[in-house]
């Protein structure tokens, strides 16, 4: 009789820790090149308070605030300075980066704006020199959006 409790005691321990570290992987994010996993929670502090993605991949409306349901989407440059005809006149959809692997997202964050056919993107965008693992958070929370 005691030693069934004991079993049933150590089985219901092993499930809640295999549950807890399920749930503790899932909260993580993706895992992005190389293998190093995103903390989506830490990406998104980047996304929307260092790098401030949403600034430019996003629609304003007239009053200049970015339109509800569109942060992430892409949209017209909130700006285009007169003295460069290669300024782009929008910005891209990166909610979910759409067209990126994992590893040519990490590349473009980690090596400086380089597009997926190599070239470098145009200014505005930053030439980001992120750590693997910030890139990694970043990827694992804009995927998510």
């Amino acid at each position: 009789m005691v030693m069934s409790r004991v079993i049933a005691f150590l089985g219901a321990v092993l499930l809640v820790v295999a549950t807890l570290s399920g749930q503790s992987a899932s909260a993580q994010g993706s895992a992005a090149a190389g293998g190093v996993v995103g903390d989506a929670e830490h990406g998104r502090y980047l996304v929307e308070q260092v790098a401030m993605c949403g600034e430019c991949h996003s629609t304003r409306d007239t009053q200049g605030n970015i339109v509800p349901g569109t942060r992430f989407m892409g949209g017209p440059m909130p700006f285009r300075p007169q003295w460069s005809a290669d300024w782009p006149v929008s910005a891209p959809r990166i909610a979910g980066l759409p067209g990126y692997t994992d590893e040519l997202a990490v590349r473009l964050l980690t090596q400086g704006a380089i597009k997926r056919d190599g070239t470098p993107l145009r200014r505005p965008m930053p030439a980001f020199r992120m750590t693997p693992q910030d890139a990694a958070d970043v990827i694992a929370y804009l995927r998510s959006r």
